[in-house]
């Protein structure tokens, strides 16, 4: 239970690598707040946290939005008087190569992945500031280090976290606040089983053979929001079987 009664907001937390951050820091004794859209799944995975002894308030929120952001971390606040811990892991993809790609498509991608991560960097710091703490771990990719064909929008937000992490890691670290990133590569969900499908060769690329857990990834925030990381800040770590080594 080293976090104990902290309170952590994960953005995307319905499913996929969200949610399995959502089980694991709840299972370590945090308070969960899931931002997500998807209401009806975001229920469930509270449910889950409920069913094992924890504590969790789900909240619809557009990260794109700032204004949806700050109306919800205001709704945090009333609720339990702090944030101690941000994961942004909202995000999507749209992939097309260049020429292919429509400019909404190049837009919407940078807007959640992005823009959503800098709205709720920006709502929740005022708060971290004031207590003099605070634990946030944005999730890039390793195709924001190394790029992709036909992923230029994702590989490019992607890049822009990590770039807006060290940023804000320099801005905040005199007040006791870290923030890092984590640079996953091929996870076993539903937005890379398509990709699974159609491409047998990713392995290949992999030396590990095989992909990701997502309770893997959520294995690595756990670590970076403890108290056991407390004098790390400004990293991206990559977790990817060793594909990009």
């Amino acid at each position: 239970m080293k976090l104990k009664n902290k309170v952590a907001i994960v953005t995307g937390g319905a499913r996929g690598i969200g949610k399995a951050i959502c089980l694991r820091l709840a299972r370590e004794g945090a308070k969960i707040v899931i931002f997500d859209l998807m209401n009806e799944l975001a229920l469930k995975v509270a449910e889950e946290i409920k069913e094992g002894g924890g504590e969790s308030l789900t909240i619809p929120v557009d990260v794109s939005s700032l204004c949806s952001v700050e109306q919800a971390v205001e709704k945090v606040i009333d609720k339990f008087e702090r944030i101690d811990i941000l994961v942004n892991n909202a995000g999507i993809t749209k992939d097309k190569l260049i020429l292919r790609m429509k400019e909404e498509d190049w837009d919407k991608v940078i807007q959640i992945n992005l823009k959503g991560a800098f709205n709720c960097l920006k709502a929740v710091l005022k708060f971290m500031s004031k207590q003099r703490y605070g634990r946030i771990v944005n999730i890039s990719s390793v195709i924001g280090l190394r790029g992709n064909v036909g992923q230029a929008n994702y590989a490019a937000s992607k890049a822009g976290l990590i770039a807006l992490t060290k940023s804000a890691a320099k801005e905040f670290a005199r007040r006791g606040i870290t923030i890092n990133a984590i640079a996953p590569g091929f996870i076993q969900t539903s937005m890379t089983q398509e990709l699974l499908n159609t491409r047998k060769d990713l392995l290949d690329q992999i030396p590990m053979r095989r992909v990701g857990k997502p309770e893997e990834v959520a294995g690595l925030v756990s670590y970076l929001v403890s108290e056991d990381a407390a004098y790390i800040t400004g990293e991206t770590i990559r977790i990817d079987g060793g594909m990009s080594m």
